[in-house]
């Protein structure tokens, strides 16, 4: 939009500049030093996602490599001296700089990787040196999401909506999110929001803004959260020590929480002019790391005790200024995410079908992968119906049923899979597709593209498990001699017997897929399954380890010892928190949060770093709703899943067909490897 109304002669977005840090620096310099691969990747194992400046030399010898050799340590000695260094410019994630006339002779430009986009060569600093102005122009997956959502209920329930016309205060929606429930909904999906929602309680939309507010690493390390909290628990009386302050922040109980606030107080109790207090709105600004708002400790400390404020008062106020410099919010900045908050909460309370299908169709975005969205979904009541070569567009879709539609996961969803081949296999359905064969010659696939749908298990319409479709697209090639192309096309439509240059074969009955082969082949093609979750299969051996599910921790008594296990789906080092690490496992009920103490971690780190499936023993606690396992046992129980491939379940399958879908069997493969079963589940994401 930016580029079409203004032009690209006037209008760039600005570089950012990457520098190295561990992971980036040990790579290059041991590239540099001609080092194989494989050193290199252990090497850059060896560093945490976490870590920011440090090469740990018990890290470095766990990932059997021996740190005490001379050409490892020079290369730990040059990777060390390159951390912070500039390494190469990349783009800004939202910055723009819009001139009167020609951009270029303002700044150097050159073209973006996209095309055509434009990018400055200078920084967001560069840009401030010189006094021109940056706008920011956030791009925002959750607006794309939106709109695809809003598509979806003009086509399949005929309502029209805009942002500004969804009902407001809602009381089903502000339920939900006083619950937590908020899987995929803007800003608030996140551990931290979801252990806040519950303690906060929003019933408006200013609560909202709030919400956004205050799970920033500014309000907590000002030491903000708690005291707004408690006061509005009403466990805390709210007291102001003048009516100044009363008027600034009476709306936040007392508790600045916004930029606007912090330069108000420096005007209305330090006596800073507007000048000085956009001075220290700009020192906010910054991260701490470079940021400049302790340059103005004395001006508000001595400028608050001159105007009668306690001295320790107006220590504590400047703490809580001090805290923005590691990022907080202006308030209008807050409001505008709180709008997308509550409507995306409301399309994922009252349209779930149609909310889970847009959030599908716009990744990658938000906190989880698309198997916990499609979990979520299916706990709020969705159908959820497979990818299958007749009825799957690209897109994730919904189809009628008279119990509310169905969502029909589309071709996007299969690793490796193009857009280009599914355009042409949905325009050769018009001509009908009722074999393998069919198929092939209609929507002109390679072999590649037929495995690769057949991997995916999108045959069930023509009546062809994994393991028969691969069979029979093993016999087809892809530039058949013209002879038996001719014999061939001449063959009748709907047949699936093997092209004539190959013979008759006879029929050969192929053994069925296991369900546990089955649903690790749905998470290496697809990233997810419709059929029994892992846990679930391997629950018998979760209750020899005396494991509980996730949901009965919701009625288990406080501070019991409990075990719990699941897929690891996120990990979490908050600057903030001191070194603890959040985990999130899932099981076949929902998730579990765990807390892991630094001391714990030290103990555990591989397994908390490295598991796939974890298991852990711990004291739970649950305290307003929000429940958290304390672990102080952490075992990676990965190898277990290689035991899926031995786990048959009967009737596995029930209510994952439609009717559309017939004769849909259990499909193939067996695994060379544990390891080939290990790596087709996700890995868990991390985050700081």
């Amino acid at each position: 939009y930016i580029y079409r109304k203004y032009g690209r002669d006037r209008a760039g977005i600005a570089a950012t500049v990457i520098s190295y840090r561990p992971k980036s620096a040990i790579r290059d310099v041991a590239k540099a030093f001609g080092l194989s691969e494989d050193v290199a990747l252990a090497l850059s194992k060896s560093v945490y996602w976490f870590s920011h400046e440090q090469f740990e030399e018990g890290r470095i010898r766990e990932a059997g490599l021996d740190p005490d050799s001379r050409e490892l340590r020079q290369v730990v000695a040059f990777a060390t001296e390159l951390l912070g260094f500039p390494r190469h410019l990349s783009q800004h994630v939202g910055g723009f700089v819009i001139s009167r006339g020609p951009l270029h002779e303002l700044v150097p430009i050159e073209n973006a990787a996209m095309e055509q986009r434009t990018c400055i060569q200078w920084d967001k600093d560069d840009i401030d040196a010189l006094g021109m102005l940056k706008i920011d122009v956030l791009a925002l997956g959750m607006l794309t999401c939106i709109r695809k959502c809003f598509e979806l209920l003009e086509q399949h329930h005929g309502k029209k909506y805009e942002l500004a016309t969804i009902p407001q205060n809602d009381p089903a929606t502000y339920d939900m999110l006083c619950r937590a429930d908020s899987v995929g909904v803007f800003q608030v999906e996140s551990r931290a929001q979801m252990t806040m929602l519950p303690r906060l309680k929003p019933r408006n939309f200013y609560d909202l803004t709030i919400e956004v507010a205050i799970v920033r690493p500014g309000p907590i390390q000002g030491d903000m959260v708690h005291p707004y909290l408690l006061r509005r628990s009403g466990k805390q009386p709210v007291t102001f020590p003048s009516k100044e302050l009363e008027a600034v922040l009476g709306k936040t109980l007392g508790v600045p929480l916004f930029q606007e606030q912090c330069m108000r107080i420096a005007i209305e109790c330090a006596g800073f002019t507007p000048g000085e207090a956009d001075q220290l709105r700009r020192a906010m600004a910054t991260f701490k790391h470079t940021g400049t708002i302790h340059k103005f400790h004395r001006k508000v400390v001595d400028g608050m005790t001159a105007r009668g404020y306690d001295a320790e008062f107006a220590e504590s106020i400047f703490k809580q200024l001090e805290g923005f410099g590691s990022y907080g919010f202006p308030e209008s900045h807050a409001a505008s995410f709180a709008l997308l908050v509550y409507i995306s909460a409301w399309l994922k309370c009252h349209y779930p079908a149609a909310f889970a299908a847009a959030i599908l169709n716009s990744q990658p975005m938000g906190f989880y992968a698309p198997a916990q969205l499609v979990r979520d979904a299916r706990e709020h009541g969705v159908e959820f119906r497979p990818i299958d070569v007749n009825y799957s567009f690209w897109d994730n879709t919904l189809e009628p049923t008279p119990r509310g539609p169905a969502l029909r996961l589309g071709f996007r969803q299969i690793k490796g899979c193009r857009e280009a081949d599914i355009e042409r296999l949905v325009a050769a359905r018009a001509e009908g597709v009722y074999a393998l064969r069919d198929l092939r010659r209609q929507a002109r696939l390679g072999v590649p593209a037929l495995e690769l749908l057949a991997r995916a298990d999108a045959f069930g319409s023509l009546g062809l498990s994994r393991r028969e479709a691969l069979w029979h697209i093993r016999a087809l090639r892809d530039n058949p001699l013209p002879l038996f192309e001719f014999a061939e096309a001449s063959e009748p439509a709907g047949s699936n017997l093997p092209p004539a240059d190959t013979g008759v074969e006879p029929e050969v009955e192929l053994p069925r897929l296991t369900t546990g082969e089955q649903v690790v082949q749905d998470y290496r093609t697809n990233h997810l399954s419709l059929r029994p979750h892992p846990m679930q299969l391997l629950r018998p051996r979760m209750a020899e380890l005396g494991v509980v599910q996730s949901k009965q921790l919701a009625v288990l008594p406080q501070d019991r010892r409990v075990k719990v296990a699941g897929l690891v789906l996120v990990r979490q080092r908050p600057g903030t928190a001191s070194g603890v690490i959040f985990a999130t496992l899932e099981d076949e009920q929902g998730v579990i949060n765990l807390i892991i103490w630094p001391k714990v971690f030290e103990q555990y780190r591989k397994a908390a770093l490295g598991s796939r499936l974890l298991y852990a023993e711990g004291k739970l606690q649950r305290e307003d709703g929000v429940i958290h396992v304390i672990a102080d046992r952490l075992v990676d129980q990965t190898a277990l899943l290689g035991e899926l491939s031995q786990i048959d379940v009967e009737g596995a399958f029930d209510g994952v067909q439609s009717r559309a879908d017939e004769m849909q069997k259990p499909p193939p493969g067996h695994f060379k490897s544990i390891r080939e079963v290990e790596v087709s589940f996700p890995d868990g994401r991390n985050f700081r």
